[in-house]
């Protein structure tokens, strides 16, 4: 049986608006990027994983705990672009987006989502429940709708609690491209769904471009903020304590 080929591509900037610095900050002693970079390692369906930075000091420290590391050019407006960028000459059946501030992502739930991927949608994204309703006020965790069938019908940052019902799960920046798809979005112009709400998954949605979109039940922890950094570490302790023997 031939497997797929996926590339997995971990964007990494240093000139974040509210956490400059973020792949570098460190967490438990070892910076964002690595626990990252060490979740995706721990796959055993993905055959390569790229780091691909502007800067020279996260470049540095990426390569000195043994990742690959591409260059790519500063002005890219999203990570999407610069993963485009870092795979323009690799070939690839599928390229993961691997958000860099996902400390808790595990190899495990990287395979689960590569092997629920149809190549009918050209692109792939992951939801997680809600258990809260008051969730759905805040900005920072963005809202997904979707089909029973698991195609994605919008995302949203914040939602009326009268609509509440069909948004209760959390969009997890999870992304899988074919190669083609992902070519074709970084040639678009942004949307208004995307300029409004500040997500670039809306640019492919609005466009015509079918996501489908996979539920699983994973803790996820982004860290956006430097306030998210002592919650990330907590979540990743709290990790360790339950399988340790």
């Amino acid at each position: 049986m031939n497997h797929p080929r996926v590339i997995a591509v971990i964007p990494a900037r240093h000139a974040s608006t509210r956490f400059p610095g973020k792949p570098l900050a460190p967490i438990l002693g070892k910076p964002l990027l690595q626990w990252v970079w060490e979740g995706a390692k721990e796959s055993k369906l993905i055959q390569k994983i790229i780091v691909a930075t502007d800067d020279s000091k996260i470049a540095r420290v990426a390569s000195s705990f043994g990742a690959q590391v591409v260059m790519t050019r500063t002005d890219h407006p999203s990570g999407t672009d610069r993963v485009a960028e870092a795979t323009a000459h690799e070939t690839a059946d599928w390229i993961l987006n691997l958000q860099g501030d996902e400390p808790l992502i595990r190899g495990s739930v990287l395979d689960e989502m590569i092997q629920g991927l149809h190549p009918n949608y050209g692109m792939g994204t992951i939801a997680t429940p809600l258990h809260n309703r008051a969730d759905l006020q805040v900005p920072d965790l963005v809202k997904i709708a979707f089909t029973p069938e698991g195609k994605a019908l919008g995302f949203r940052r914040q939602v009326p609690e009268s609509e509440g019902a069909k948004w209760m799960h959390q969009h997890v920046g999870l992304y899988a491209y074919q190669p083609t798809t992902l070519r074709k979005i970084v040639q678009l112009p942004p949307s208004e769904g995307e300029k409004r709400e500040r997500l670039e998954q809306l640019r492919a949605l609005e466009n015509g471009i079918a996501i489908q979109v996979l539920t699983l039940n994973f803790k996820f922890v982004g860290v956006d903020t430097p306030g998210d950094v002592t919650r990330a570490e907590r979540a990743l302790a709290d990790r360790a304590t339950t399988i340790s023997p």
